[in-house]
């Protein structure tokens, strides 16, 4: 670019198509309109080109209503599978016979499911449709933020291969190794798990009533969610050593690995999608924001998918980040200076940091074989199952529905 020619302007650049990134970029135009400028960058996607992605996510209630309110529940509903009870396990892997240790109904109040399981693609491909057709927002990709530099007003994004660009505020919404934070100096603490976690989709003999189930194996959790028709999806940790013998082996013995898992729960199953696998690993920035920059997803918290929440995490960062946009762009305020920004982080960290702390616990409690641990998490796991008021407690958790919500993810426009 000639030093004379100056950056193009946008009000907001968001760096990474995530989905965190994706519904932040429709959240904003929802709630300020035309007058928002927004520039998406990401480094290899394409609107009409969604990626393979054999996951499934468990949405929680307050994530549907935010999806809901940005108009795109409408597109997932078709996909999406409500979780009508949930079942938890807690045995060696030679068990022949795997008793439910606890048990509960997945409703909040009026019969809302707490919980629905969607296909990432769905997810993918409805909040991509929402931005798609959007003139007030700049999808540039390929393209990748390398550098920037924050000044007291504006802050100006070095882009590979492409024309600076400049705004009040940039947003990291890469993901775990995002670039961005990492160019805002924010550093993170965090640790492998030594595991490894597998996705897969079965399909089944027995019907799965809508119930998911949660198997707590020495070498790490193993769940099945319920897809729409006689189908689940699996999302299973491994010790990394043992998930590399099972991912190596050919389709007829990695089903006969899934089928000693089940214990005939399902009756007789085969594979129904392809096999992903990922290392896993838990980190926590140690910062969400910085002059000019704000982390969002798990640009800005990596937890373990023991619960299945990482999404959810992620869509309480998008609804927050939104509304406290919002409410200084109406108030005539610098929506990127650092007391807006401060905002943001006071509202999402502890709640974040409080998740990451409980999961990574959940998943070293119960990935020990040790007689005495699992005596002791027996009776725990028992004694909730007598007590009607701890499990509300946990539907409620696993919906979203507790603590200081933003308006979003209660269903409300921000």
């Amino acid at each position: 670019m000639s030093p004379d020619m100056k950056p193009e302007r946008f009000d907001v650049i968001i760096s990474g198509a995530s989905f965190a990134g994706v519904a932040l970029a429709r959240a904003l135009r929802l709630a300020l309109g035309d007058a928002l400028k927004i520039a998406l960058v990401d480094r290899a996607r394409k609107l009409d080109e969604p990626t393979p992605d054999a996951r499934a996510f468990a949405l929680s209630a307050a994530s549907k209503r935010m999806l809901d309110r940005l108009g795109v529940w409408h597109e997932i509903a078709p996909a999406a599978q409500p979780v009508t009870a949930i079942d938890i396990t807690d045995s060696s892997l030679e068990a022949a016979v795997r008793p439910i240790i606890l048990s509960y109904d997945n409703h909040l109040d009026r019969a809302e499911p707490a919980t629905f399981i969607v296909p990432a693609k769905a997810l993918e491909q409805a909040l991509y449709a929402s931005i798609g057709k959007d003139a007030a927002l700049t999808f540039i990709a390929p393209a990748e933020a390398e550098s920037f530099t924050a000044g007291e007003f504006s802050i100006e994004v070095a882009l590979k291969d492409r024309p600076a660009i400049s705004a009040a505020l940039l947003i990291g919404a890469e993901g775990r190794r995002s670039a961005s934070r990492e160019a805002a100096g924010i550093k993170t603490v965090g640790w492998s798990y030594g595991q490894i976690a597998i996705v897969t989709t079965i399909a089944h003999s027995i019907p799965h009533g809508g119930r998911a189930t949660q198997h707590f194996l020495p070498g790490g959790p193993f769940a099945l969610l319920p897809l729409l028709g006689n189908r689940s999806c699996i999302t299973w940790s491994e010790e990394e050593k043992e998930a590399r013998r099972i991912l190596a082996q050919d389709d007829e013995g990695f089903l006969a690995e899934i089928e000693q898992r089940t214990a005939g729960r399902l009756g007789t199953i085969t594979l129904a999608g392809p096999r992903q696998s990922w290392p896993l690993e838990m980190h926590l920035a140690r910062s969400y924001v910085a002059p000019r920059f704000a982390a969002i997803g798990d640009a800005a918290h990596g937890v373990h998918p023991i619960a299945g929440q990482g999404v959810n995490l992620a869509f309480r960062d998008v609804a927050a980040l939104a509304e406290v946009l919002a409410d200084a762009a109406r108030l005539g305020l610098d929506i990127g200076s650092m007391q807006t920004l401060e905002h943001y982080e006071r509202w999402r960290r502890f709640d974040s940091t409080l998740s990451a702390a409980t999961f990574d616990g959940i998943n070293r409690v119960f990935s020990s074989d040790h007689t005495l641990l699992r005596a002791a998490r027996d009776f725990g796991l028992s004694t909730v199952d007598r007590i009607p008021a701890l499990k509300s407690y946990f539907v409620s958790e696993a919906a979203g529905t507790a603590g200081s919500l933003p308006r979003l993810l209660k269903g409300e426009p921000v």
